[in-house]
């Protein structure tokens, strides 16, 4: 019989509903999008500058989720990265000076003095003045190896240590260079997504191209520049010993120590250690905040681990000063007055306000574990994307003219029902687009074209089926019955091979592709959901109030 239970019809007109609700808001985009930045400005604390008008240009009771516009449709940056993974073999090597050093000196009466000598940045060589004992000095820095984390390098150690005559070479092995690449570079990535994350854009593309490189583009910001600004600060902080101070750039700084100027002090040189006591990786928090004069500075946070390292050093060295190094700039070098045992501290210096902010900002998201070389960089102005939305919009309104007449031409009444079912589908699509918080780019739009012409494709079948079942002089109510039953199992076919398209493009593919996909694989189910569910409710309540002796389709 030709008839829907009536928790079926409920469900059916619940889910259209509530899927144009969602959908609503793209509808008045500037006025919600400008709504949806005043709650979340005023939810952070921010006040003033008209943000309760704009909060209360849309009702917070409605939905007020958007369809984030890519790229290629709302303008921004588009950079692509290389990451400079030999910056962290230098690093790393460098740190292991004072616990080879420690390590050595308590052999002293068998290994005699131990010096640093000059090497390559890649490789740790140390001299001892008793050649004699170098396998016994070589078998101890050793025992510093541990084993590589990664699948690749199961069974390898981490250090490469060999002896020359009366010097120590050490250098990381192959496996963990493989290694520390692949962790390198994974931390770039999430470093940078913070970074961004923190500045508050919608919707950014980050994501790793090959081994080394970052893809990195952020929608709505104003250039390349401004977003290179942004990520390829590094705010490396590093806390180190004192050695000494001049005036001189070039004066000799000796082995495992470095020149590094004051950010504030011009002409004004420290000698510090190179091998840094803390580093800003051991930060857990940095906000601005302000010192006992009232002016901006930075309070700072360790880790367990870093608050540790920071306190015993603070109790062996008071009397003695240190330098707050930040990118290679001493911001100051305060004598420790005391112990230090809870890790946290403050970073003053000439700050205004917004620097000391934006410093807080940089520490909080990490530093950079290596530098970014930008290979390629591209702005696109919003008025190039605000052409492609025309474009776009202009195919979306032509194919869906052309679809509506075509299926009222062709099917009379029953067209007419695909045609308000295909406009709740292209509702439902935008719908479930805003509800997962998906990015609309132009191949985006191009399937949501597709959709569109695809969406009447089951139609088509149910109405042939229904002419083909009236030829054979059964009733109007069977014929409809048996439209929709047998075209059921043609329609499934149809759209889960195209599904199935759908998953593999979005698993395989990147960027566009993607955004191609998902409209795509959403654009399936609801024209399915449509087709099925509700052009045969709009059938079916036709049908009981007009009971037609015979129908023309």
């Amino acid at each position: 019989m030709l008839q829907i239970d009536g928790w079926k019809r409920v469900l059916i007109l619940l889910t259209c509903v509530v899927g144009l609700l969602l959908a609503l808001p793209n509808a008045f985009y500037p006025r919600v999008e400008a709504h949806n930045d005043a709650v979340a400005s005023i939810e952070a604390g921010a006040s003033g500058n008209g943000l309760e008008e704009q909060a209360a240009m849309w009702p917070s009771w409605m939905p007020s989720s958007l369809v984030n516009l890519g790229l290629d449709l709302r303008g921004g940056a588009h950079l692509l990265a290389e990451v400079q993974v030999e910056d962290v073999y230098e690093a790393r090597i460098k740190s292991l000076w004072p616990e080879v050093r420690d390590l050595l000196r308590e052999e002293r009466a068998t290994i005699g003095t131990i010096r640093l000598q000059p090497s390559p940045v890649d490789e740790l060589r140390v001299k001892i003045s008793k050649p004699e004992a170098i396998q016994e000095a070589a078998t101890l820095v050793r025992g510093l190896a541990r084993p590589v984390v990664s699948l690749t390098g199961a069974g390898a150690t981490d250090l490469l240590v060999r002896a020359e005559g009366s010097e120590i070479l050490v250098t990381l092995s192959d496996a963990e260079k493989l290694a520390t690449d692949e962790r390198t570079v994974q931390q770039a990535l999430e470093i940078v997504r913070r970074r961004i994350d923190e500045v508050g854009t919608r919707e950014p593309t980050i994501q790793r191209q090959g081994t080394d490189r970052i893809l990195i583009q952020v929608p709505g910001i104003g250039s390349a520049s401004e977003l290179k600004d942004i990520i390829g600060t590094t705010a490396q902080l590093t806390f180190n010993p004192v050695v000494g101070r001049t005036g001189d750039p070039d004066a000799s700084a000796g082995i495992g120590n470095e020149i590094l100027p004051s950010l504030d002090d011009e002409g004004v040189f420290y000698i510090v250690e190179s091998a840094p006591v803390v580093t800003g990786e051991e930060l857990v928090d940095a906000q601005p905040s302000f010192d006992q004069n009232g002016g901006p500075a930075v309070s700072f946070r360790f880790n367990p681990g870093g608050a540790r390292k920071f306190g015993d050093y603070t109790a062996e060295n008071i009397g003695s000063p240190f330098a707050i190094v930040l990118d290679g700039e001493v911001v100051s070098a305060p004598v420790i007055q005391s112990h230090i045992p809870g890790g946290s501290g403050i970073i003053t210096g000439r700050f205004s306000v917004e620097k000391s902010t934006n410093l807080a900002v940089l520490l909080r998201a990490g530093a950079l574990p290596a530098e970014l070389s930008f290979l390629e960089e591209r702005t696109i102005g919003p008025e190039l994307g605000q052409d492609s939305i025309e474009a776009g919009r202009i195919a979306c309104i032509v194919a869906f003219i052309g679809v509506l007449v075509f299926m009222f031409l062709s099917y009379g009444t029953f067209g007419l029902f695909a045609n308000i079912a295909l406009i709740i589908n292209v509702g439902l699509i935008f719908g479930l687009l805003s509800l997962i918080g998906a990015t609309l780019t132009l191949p985006g739009i191009a399937g949501i074209v597709l959709t569109i012409g695809m969406a009447v494709d089951a139609n088509v079948l149910v109405f042939e089926r229904i002419r083909e079942e009236l030829k054979s002089a059964k009733g109007p109510a069977r014929a409809i019955d048996l439209g929709y039953e047998k075209a059921l199992s043609a329609i499934l076919d149809a759209n889960i091979t195209t599904f199935i398209t759908a998953v593999i493009l979005f698993a395989v593919g990147s960027g566009p592709v993607r955004g191609f996909a998902i409209t795509l694989g959403l654009g399936i189910m609801t024209s399915v959901f449509t087709a099925i569910f509700v052009t045969r409710l709009l059938v079916v309540i036709w049908f009981e109030r007009r009971r037609p002796k015979t129908i023309e389709v």
